[in-house]
């Protein structure tokens, strides 16, 4: 078996692929030691070749990784093998987020990452739903049934916070705050997608916020019709998945 293993900032992600299909995947809360949670996840699985990515890659090294490769080529790999026509991904996770752009092979010829900010994450949109007191799940389902949003003109997450706050104060409905919160976060991405120059007639969507249906609604509202925004079953997966890839090819 070849496993890929994930180790992002939040959750764990492991695939384990037979060299023919994906016969087993697990995701797991990161915890406080993050490889030790991974060697948990493997301690069931005869694996032939162990690749890791992610932010605890080099951790997972020094542990069980037989080797380790970018969130970029990890992504790349598992977008390429489920979307072979995606010239470019969205890949959003909890502490930053990504465009990949890639030529007809799947090899990356581009990419910007938001790195440097909460706004545009997975984080910015945990505590911009506990501003507003929802559960993550509720945050993304109000905001899509919400038919106006307010304006927020911050990026920064916590000025963006302060606007919340102050709009929750002027007796604003949160449900069309939560649709303010999710239109800044996808004009945020559409900015980045613009700026990679892609061009792409298909794209993908993965990471953990590619969950949220009203970031991929709003998301492929904005692309138009003319782009196809296609997202993995197991968006959250694919990093962890396209490692697995690598494994079994042996690529790094």
């Amino acid at each position: 078996m070849f496993v890929g293993i994930d180790m992002g900032s939040r959750t764990v992600k492991m695939a384990v692929w037979d060299g023919e299909r994906l016969v087993a995947h697990q995701i797991a809360e990161s915890g406080f030691e993050p490889h030790r949670q991974a060697e948990k996840m493997l301690a069931r699985i005869k694996a032939k070749t162990v690749v890791a990515t992610g932010y605890g890659r080099h951790l997972a090294a020094e542990h069980f990784a037989d080797r380790v490769i970018t969130e970029i080529k990890a992504h790349s790999a598992g977008i390429h093998h489920q979307f072979p026509d995606c010239t470019a991904i969205v890949d959003v996770g909890g502490q930053d987020s990504k465009i990949i752009v890639l030529n007809a092979e799947g090899r990356v010829v581009n990419f910007q990452m938001n790195d440097k900010c909460a706004a545009g994450t997975g984080r910015f949109l945990e505590i911009m739903a506990a501003s507003l007191a929802y559960t993550l799940d509720e945050f993304g389902a109000a905001a899509l049934a919400a038919d106006h949003a307010a304006q927020i003109s911050s990026m920064c997450a916590v000025f963006a916070e302060s606007e919340v706050i102050s709009m929750k104060n002027r007796g604003i409905p949160r449900e069309q705050i939560a649709r303010a919160v999710h239109v800044s976060v996808v004009n945020r991405l559409a900015a980045m997608l613009a700026r990679s120059g892609g061009g792409a007639a298909a794209v993908a969507f993965s990471g953990g916020v590619a969950r949220n249906s009203c970031i991929v609604s709003l998301l492929r509202e904005h692309l138009g019709p003319a782009v196809r925004l296609k997202v993995p079953s197991v968006p959250d997966l694919t990093g962890a998945f396209g490692a697995a890839l690598t494994a079994a090819e042996g690529r790094t």
